[in-house]
């Protein structure tokens, strides 16, 4: 079974306005559908059962063009999502994604993760517009 998903968009903007947008946690609800709310160090996250507070790590190196975020939910359980901005020439950008299966269980871990993976391709789409606005 399949436990992780791997998307990319271009975006007409440089590596360094791509990635400061996305490792700043508080731009997470503007292009996101998972996020009602974010800063450095607590989040709320939209699910089917309501909002759900969480503790939210990011961590971002520029030098490496990665942000990534470690959930940790209110019973311990932890999720996590890895993403990169790599240079693409000519001011151009690719945001790659890696989508992991969130922390449920096994007998609905599929069907989860494929709504996931439709869900994050509008918001890769999304991001690809505000930025190039």
């Amino acid at each position: 079974m399949k436990t992780h998903d791997v998307q990319s968009i271009s975006i007409a903007k440089p590596q360094a306005e791509v990635f400061a947008y996305v490792s700043n946690p508080a731009n997470l609800p503007e292009w996101t559908n998972a996020f009602k709310s974010a800063d450095t160090e607590r989040a709320e996250l939209v699910t089917p059962n309501g909002v759900v507070p969480i503790q939210l790590e990011t961590r971002a190196s520029g030098e490496d063009g990665t942000v990534d975020w470690i959930m940790t939910f209110p019973d311990g359980s932890k999720g996590a999502a890895y993403s990169r901005v790599t240079e693409d020439g000519n001011g151009s950008s690719i945001y790659s994604f890696v989508l992991m299966a969130p922390p449920v269980p096994l007998e609905i871990l599929e069907g989860a993760l494929d709504e996931q993976k439709k869900i994050l391709a509008k918001e890769l789409v999304s991001l690809r517009e505000r930025l190039e606005a």
